[in-house]
């Protein structure tokens, strides 16, 4: 990843779950400075091997339409189709039916967010294979991997903010949960260099077009990129809010992007804070609060930005701003542009 230029972080947080107290802050762009929004961003290739051979798998099977190998292969070609279901997990769950709604409604078909015959056969029109062998390589497994405080004072005293193991390095690569990796290489170390996994082909996805605005819509808990002509290309789950933080209903615009943001944290800003805490800065790094990428938006303190859980996203709460997956918003990232118009809605 490549640092972005030094920026001061505002208001907006994320609220997970798991942890009471694991908020980010917007990164707003010192006076004069020129919004970071590089000219051909690209969102890392997943695989080593682009021809890599389909697995020896029931999801590789276009005839797989029941049970968890089916559900596995639909949300692979969601992800290549730009409808994302987030993290890719062979389960389904909320997030898998709303993009498949979306594709759905992309296709002119009943938006039912359940996989019909005439969905499937929408979906196998993209005919790769969507499980292939990965050989894990030095890169992958490098880290340092490291386990992270979950307290903020202790976090910022950590020169990055890495990934904890190589499952979760190798999740993100390839958009799924470490667990669906572990249950798809059954007692093979995913820590190990050399060795052959299967993994979800992620890859080879098709350009997306020109986007006129991007759509974020809290009812479903979704962000939308919309073409010129209307239409809605790509679709990413999305944590949008809370009561104590509502989203900022209402048109605004895209300043720009920041790529690896440091976060700089003021207890102040936050109504759960720990009233022991202090103004922090914490280094980048995928586990990062706000993850990988900010989308600067116009409204004072608010962005569309990336997360170190991506299992949350679209299931708890933020303070205030979109919270995405971080290979989503590095789609995102890649597809705006200043002054592109960012609609925020009910």
């Amino acid at each position: 990843m490549t640092p972005a230029k030094p920026l001061a972080l505002a208001l907006c947080a994320i609220l997970f779950s798991a942890s009471p107290l694991a908020g980010a802050q917007e990164p707003a762009l010192p006076p004069g400075a020129t919004p970071v929004v590089p000219a051909a961003a690209k969102v890392p290739d997943a695989t080593v091997q682009p021809q890599a051979a389909g697995a020896d798998h029931p999801a590789n099977v276009a005839t797989t339409t029941t049970g968890n190998d089916a559900m596995l292969r639909a949300q692979v070609l969601l992800d290549r189709a730009h409808f994302s279901p987030g993290e890719i997990d062979g389960r389904g769950g909320s997030n898998t039916r709303r993009a498949i709604a979306a594709f759905q409604r992309s296709r002119d078909l009943e938006a039912s967010g359940a996989l019909d015959d005439a969905t499937w056969q929408a979906l196998n029109a993209d005919a790769a294979p969507v499980l292939i062998e990965h050989a894990i390589v030095a890169a992958d497994v490098a880290g340092p991997f490291r386990k992270l405080p979950t307290d903020m004072m202790e976090k910022s005293k950590l020169d990055t903010l890495g990934f904890e193991s190589a499952a979760e390095a190798l999740g993100e690569k390839f958009h799924a949960s470490p667990t669906l990796l572990q249950r798809l290489n059954p007692g093979k170390d995913l820590a190990a260099a050399g060795t052959r996994i299967v993994v979800p082909n992620v890859s080879g996805a098709a350009p997306l077009p020109e986007i006129a605005k991007v759509v974020v819509d809290k009812s479903d808990s979704v962000v939308q990129l919309v073409a010129a002509d209307g239409k809605v290309v790509a679709q990413f789950p999305a944590s949008t809010g809370s009561k104590h933080d509502p989203l900022p209903i209402g048109e605004w615009a895209i300043k720009g992007v920041a790529r690896d943001p440091t976060f700089h944290y003021n207890p102040e800003l936050f109504w759960d804070a720990d009233p022991a805490h202090a103004k922090a800065t914490l280094q980048p790094g995928p586990n990062n609060p706000v993850g990988v990428a900010w989308v600067d938006l116009s409204k004072e303190h608010y962005g569309i930005h990336g997360t170190p859980v991506p299992a949350n996203v679209g299931k708890t709460d933020s303070h205030g701003c979109i919270r995405l997956s971080n290979w989503n918003v590095l789609t995102l990232a890649a597809a705006v542009k200043p002054g592109l118009a960012a609609i925020l809605q009910e």
